[in-house]
């Protein structure tokens, strides 16, 4: 009998081994999620990321939430008439094999009711919930006060292809 469950055990294993099927990697990837550091009784902060769409198929990010926050929403930032407007996004469209970038002055996560400062050096969750690819958890890091890019040491291979190292 003994014999028998190990025989069926290896046949189990070279059949899934056959059929070619490895892990699922996730259809969007997450890159450079971060956070500017916020001043002490600040109460609101901001997340940007880079979603990268490697999916046959689109997607859309539906929704966010952090322990840091009270909320977490999506938002997105313009100037109108001289005038910057903030309004929030039910959802960010993420096309396949496009690459989405939330950055500072767009489309970025809205941190509401924020139960404490965000420091610079640490970092915090944020969960990421797609309409197809489902739930995805990211460690965001805190940059310093101000700032406009990802804490150095934090920044992906691709965003690292589209800068322009003559300016600094």
């Amino acid at each position: 009998m003994k014999q028998l469950s190990v025989a069926l055990i290896i046949a189990a294993a070279l059949i899934g081994t056959a059929s070619g099927e490895t892990p699922a990697s996730p259809a969007i990837a997450v890159t450079d999620a971060w956070a500017r550091a916020t001043p002490g009784g600040a109460k609101t902060g901001a997340v940007y990321l880079t979603l990268v769409n490697h999916g046959a198929e689109g997607d859309r990010l539906v929704g966010v939430a952090t322990p840091v926050a009270g909320e977490a929403q999506l938002h997105t930032e313009s100037i109108e008439n001289g005038i910057m407007k903030m309004r929030p996004l039910t959802e960010v469209e993420v096309a396949s094999g496009a690459t989405t970038v939330l950055k500072p002055g767009a489309t970025h996560v809205m941190l509401v009711r924020l139960k404490h400062p965000l420091k610079e050096g640490e970092s915090f969750p944020l969960t990421l919930d797609f309409a197809k690819a489902g739930k995805q958890e990211v460690q965001v890091k805190v940059a310093k006060v101000g700032a406009m890019r990802p804490p150095s040491g934090s920044m992906g291979a691709h965003e690292m292809s589209h800068m322009d190292m003559t300016k600094q």
